[in-house]
């Protein structure tokens, strides 16, 4: 069986529901940091639902891995055009397939951090979400800033404090501003 990705996608046999619009034309509004299965199951599909209906093209989602971990997720959303399938399992016992296509892209902070904060210094996001789990907190007392940051960011927190500066020197609202 060859590789989800967007080459591939017409060919995917049926049942299984794929997007209805066109992924080219998506335009990223979101970084989520770790994109595991609850983020898949739920944020990214119920996108994909409102972009199937015509609506939140400009929602499209940047995926961000920040734990070793995440690099083979790199890897799996790379290979796959970050498409991928979500099997949903209803009250009677059927199941449903559908391939979700809201997430459009998906760095991976330890390898290119400044890409990460450029993406979340743009003024096209306006959400910075995350997963969080017992290991994804990654704090170390040592590596905290008070003041300006001057290291690498390490974590969630420091790479979300950069891109804030950042934003804020270019004049651009905080992505939560309204």
């Amino acid at each position: 069986m060859p590789t989800l990705s967007n080459y591939t996608l017409p060919s995917v046999p049926g049942p299984v529901s794929q997007p209805a619009y066109n992924r080219s034309r998506l335009t990223e509004g979101i970084v989520h940091f770790g994109v595991g299965g609850f983020h898949r199951a739920h944020q990214a599909m119920y996108l994909d639902r409102l972009m199937n209906a015509g609506k939140a093209h400009d929602w499209a989602i940047c995926g961000v891995g920040v734990l070793p971990s995440d690099a083979h997720m790199k890897k799996v959303m790379d290979s796959q055009d970050c498409l991928y399938t979500l099997t949903v399992k209803h009250a009677d016992g059927t199941r449903q397939a559908r391939i979700i296509g809201s997430i459009t892209s998906y760095l991976f902070a330890p390898d290119n951090p400044e890409a990460v904060i450029e993406k979340m210094a743009s003024p096209a996001i306006r959400i910075v979400s995350l997963t969080v789990t017992e290991g994804g907190y990654n704090f170390h007392r040592r590596q905290s800033c008070v003041g300006p940051c001057r290291r690498q960011p390490r974590s969630k927190t420091t790479t979300y404090q950069a891109s804030l500066r950042r934003r804020h020197r270019s004049g651009f609202l905080s992505p939560h501003a309204g």
